[in-house]
């Protein structure tokens, strides 16, 4: 099984960051159109492009986890980085990752700058 763990400082506070990883408006924001978000343990969740399936971990402001059938298991894990900033330990489990790694950069630079502005 393939597995893509990133590491993401992020300019803002957790509590600026939640929104982006918990609510369909911030997910589509940066990541992908959201059909489905029920933001609790066992919700439905429907990820765009990354697919259907399951709310698997669910501990707010700190942890969203998404398992999707054809995208496997997503995982936002947010820190405290110093005052006013935020560490987000991002891990993906499963799927195709032969060039992954730089669409999830690429995703995950367009959060950055979303939250910078």
């Amino acid at each position: 099984m393939a597995v893509l763990q990133l590491l993401i400082r992020l300019p803002r506070p957790m509590g600026q960051v939640w929104p982006s990883l918990s609510t369909a408006e911030g997910l589509a924001a940066w990541l992908t159109p959201v059909d489905v978000l029920q933001p609790r343990l066992d919700g439905m969740v429907t990820l765009g492009e990354l697919g259907t399936g399951r709310v698997t971990a669910w501990d707010v402001d700190r942890i969203a986890e998404y398992t999707v059938a054809g995208g496997g298991r997503l995982r936002f894990h947010l820190e405290p980085d110093g005052e006013s900033g935020t560490l987000l330990r991002f891990t993906r489990e499963g799927g195709d990752e032969s060039a992954a790694d730089q669409r999830w950069q690429s995703r995950f630079q367009r959060l950055t700058e979303l939250l910078a502005a």
